[in-house]
């Protein structure tokens, strides 16, 4: 059976891979932006996190600290709030 899921990188495992489906709407503070909830978006495009790339979970700090990913050739840390608004389709798992 070749089922999918949707999780946030968050609830991703360290070493589990997916492709990015979608990023979510709202983050914090838009200091000044007037740009509606876009600055996420944005910054997220500029590394490289779009909707149809492969990523996989690195590594996750304890305490809702920064998140190790990668995807494509490049790995980076992005904060705990960013990955939260991270739609990833999973493969599906035995439990």
């Amino acid at each position: 059976m070749n089922e999918k899921r949707q999780i946030t990188v968050c609830q991703m495992r360290p070493g589990q891979s997916g492709t990015i489906v979608q990023i979510l709407r709202g983050y914090g503070r838009q200091r000044g932006r007037g740009h509606g909830c876009h600055g996420l978006t944005d910054r997220l495009h500029s590394l490289g996190i779009r909707p149809g790339k492969r990523l996989t979970k690195v590594s996750g700090m304890f305490m809702r600290g920064p998140i190790t990913i990668k995807v494509g050739q490049a790995q980076l840390a992005i904060g705990y709030r960013m990955a939260g608004k991270i739609l990833v389709e999973v493969d599906g798992e035995n439990p």
